[in-house]
């Protein structure tokens, strides 16, 4: 069944757009044709393996998900004279790794059947932490999932738990084996009985699937080595510096301090390998149809640990094409959605939680409901820096206006800081439309966090300085950048006072504006910089590890003594999670930014079916006012009730917010 060969094998778009009507029925007739002829064969082989009436269940996600999964698959791949060959692999090993799927998370799959979109609940709230650093190792992080209950976590995310080179491992982001844990922590068996205490507990467990590339001691990497040419295929590798000079003349450099362009010579194979990131790094080839199979199995393996949400990481890159920067390809996209059809059919279950660290415009590309339903804001992280630094939300509110909209059943992940470092990651247009020039807006920033801009409270470092630009990313805890450690040098309880202020705002906004706020873990007790990490030879150099400490257990002691720094924030933090969690207008509902009329003070409003509330966030360390006029515009009346300070509140001519507050706004009964 070949293409006719104007057709040239490669069809569709990541939404099928534009297909002329002939192609598109041919492509139709394609589709049922190769069901036809795949599902006898797939029944042959494998429905002997559970009972009828459980095959028949596969059978209806099979033959529902199977068109889109054709033409994603067809578009990539169908070039290829062995597509059909492929096609059916691929389709093999999903339903062997379905029917290897432990018989609790194929109930969870039909849980999850009945309310799809569980993730927009009012009810998630995520935590994120290093296991090492938090508990030690997988059997101490079960110690301390009563910690997290206590919080009300409905969702973990660990950082990167699986086997990784010593020494340079980039945090481990280059993965060796992904069905083997680090030995430090446990073992494959001790993750899948945390998935399954976690999941007791109503709390979703959320791993990294590293699927741009694998570290350079990975089996398939070694076979590679040894000159093995099935898995030099795995990678992009070239005998000589033409094409990669080729590929370089349009391609940024990603890591310019590791190494110069994006490839690594090496001398046992005297070849040119294709390493975007870190040369120890080893992009996967996934031009190569055997790579998407092998990665899918790898992704169903986690799928059937109990991995509920897979965060793919550096979802830009996967994808090269020469002529252009080889980032948010087309073809990256339908990689994922193909991934993601393979997954609606074998792990339903799981969802994808896309990590773009790219222009605002392109992150969103990536969120779809058959591409990855969550994804992460790092746009609301920046701007909410960038307010409290200007005390200005004009950024933030014109961001916000134009992108935080996504696509029906899906989410933000919104936070405020995580293991990485704040990158400026927002759109120049913003900038300019409030009067900033954008690059020395965000030389300012980086000033500002790092303390070296007059009147900064902050305490931060610099990452990754570019010595010709002067740009820079910065490093720091959310406690030391909002001001905490500075007060507390200087002793000054003013200053302490508006640095919890900052932290209680800033989560404040990612708790209630809508989506999954994250918070990492030790944020919630206002951990400060650990500056001892440039001890430690493999940290050297790398300012990140200043907000990666160990989790202080002593400091958590003190949550509940709001006589203490850590008990202030914590308790707030608690009373911020129960309103959300106790009104309706924080699950599935719509968040409309609004203009409040007042440039130090962000507005927004929460709605759904049943309750609406209007959120107030003063960015400044002054009293601001707002007209009661403007607030009966946004539906408000006289009176109302401030739902996070549990008190009523009369506005007849104005409305007055105090430095740093946030403001939870219901109309009074």
């Amino acid at each position: 069944m070949a293409a006719p060969a104007e057709r040239g094998g490669a069809v569709g778009g990541p939404a099928d757009e534009g297909l002329p009507g002939e192609d598109e029925r041919w492509l139709q007739e394609q589709v049922q044709r190769s069901l036809e002829r795949l599902l006898p064969r797939l029944e042959q082989r494998f429905s002997g393996a559970v009972d009828e009436v459980e095959w028949l269940a596969y059978l209806e996600r099979f033959e529902r998900h199977f068109p889109r999964l054709f033409r994603r698959l067809y578009a990539l791949y169908g070039r290829h004279y062995d597509f059909f060959f492929h096609l059916e692999s691929i389709l093999a090993s999903a339903t062997e790794m379905w029917i290897a799927r432990p018989s609790e998370l194929k109930a969870l799959d039909a849980m999850r059947a009945v309310d799809p979109t569980w993730y927009q609940s009012n009810r998630m709230v995520g935590a994120m932490c290093y296991v090492d650093l938090f508990a030690g190792d997988l059997a101490g992080l079960r110690e301390r999932i009563p910690y997290l209950t206590e919080m009300g976590i409905t969702y973990l995310h660990l950082m990167p738990v699986f086997e990784s080179p010593e020494g340079d491992n980039d945090g481990g982001y280059a993965v060796s084996s992904y069905r083997n844990v680090d030995a430090r922590l446990g073992d494959m068996d001790e993750l899948a009985q945390l998935a399954t205490e976690l999941r007791h507990h109503g709390i979703s467990l959320t791993l990294d699937f590293v699927f741009n590339h694998t570290s350079d001691e990975h089996a398939w990497a070694e076979a590679a080595l040894a000159g093995d040419r099935r898995y030099q295929a795995y990678y992009r590798m070239y005998p000589d510096r033409s094409m990669p000079d080729q590929y370089e003349r349009t391609m940024p450099e990603v890591f310019t301090e590791d190494h110069p362009g994006a490839f690594t010579y090496r001398t046992g194979i005297k070849k040119w390998v294709w390493t975007t990131f870190h040369t120890y790094q080893w992009d996967l080839n996934y031009a190569n149809p055997e790579v998407f199979n092998r990665m899918l199995e790898e992704m169903l393996f986690l799928a059937n640990q109990g991995v509920e949400i897979l965060r793919l990481d550096a979802v830009a890159f996967v994808w090269k094409r020469l002529g252009t920067n080889s980032q948010n390809l087309p073809e990256a996209h339908w990689v994922i959605q193909a991934f993601n059809a393979l997954v609606k059919i074998a792990a339903p279950a799981m969802v994808f939680k896309s990590e773009a660290i790219v222009h605002p415009d392109q992150v969103r590309e990536y969120i779809g409901i058959d591409e990855c339903p969550l994804s992460y804001n790092p746009q609301l992280m920046a701007l909410l820096w960038e307010a409290l630094a200007t005390r200005d939300v004009r950024v933030l509110l014109s961001a916000m206006q134009r992108r935080f909209a996504v696509p029906e059943g899906c989410a933000w992940v919104n936070y405020v800081r995580c293991h990485d470092d704040i990158g400026w990651a927002f759109a120049d247009d913003d900038v300019i439309a409030a009067g900033f020039d954008p690059d020395p807006h965000r030389k300012f920033l980086t000033r500002f966090f790092v303390g070296e801009h007059e009147g900064s409270y902050a305490r931060g470092a610099p990452f990754q300085e570019d010595p010709v630009s002067g740009q820079a990313r910065v490093s720091g805890t959310c406690a030391s950048l909002a001001g905490v450690e500075l007060a507390l040098d200087t002793q000054d309880d003013v200053e302490l006072e508006l640095a919890i202020r900052r932290i209680l705002l800033i989560h404040g906004v990612i708790i209630t504006a809508g989506g999954i706020p994250l918070i990492y873990l030790g944020d919630e007790i206002a951990t400060l910089n650990d500056y001892g990490y440039d001890s430690q030879p493999e940290k050297v150099g790398d300012s990140r590890w200043l907000h990666r400490g160990a989790f202080d257990w002593s400091r958590a002691e003190q949550r509940r003594d709001t006589d203490q720094v850590p008990g202030r924030v914590y308790q707030g933090l608690l009373r911020l999670l129960q309103v959300r969690g106790q009104n309706q207008a924080f699950s599935r509902g719509e968040t409309e930014f609004v203009d409040s009329g007042n440039r130090h003070v962000l507005g927004f409003l929460r709605t759904n079916d049943s309750a609406t509330v209007f959120v107030l966030a003063n960015f400044s360390e002054h009293q601001q006012r707002l007209e009661a006029r403007r607030l009966r515009q946004m539906g408000m009346r006289k009176t109302m009730v401030d739902l996070f300070a549990g008190r009523t509140i009369v506005a007849t001519q104005e409305l007055l917010i105090e430095p740093y507050q946030l403001m939870i706004l219901s109309r009074s009964a």
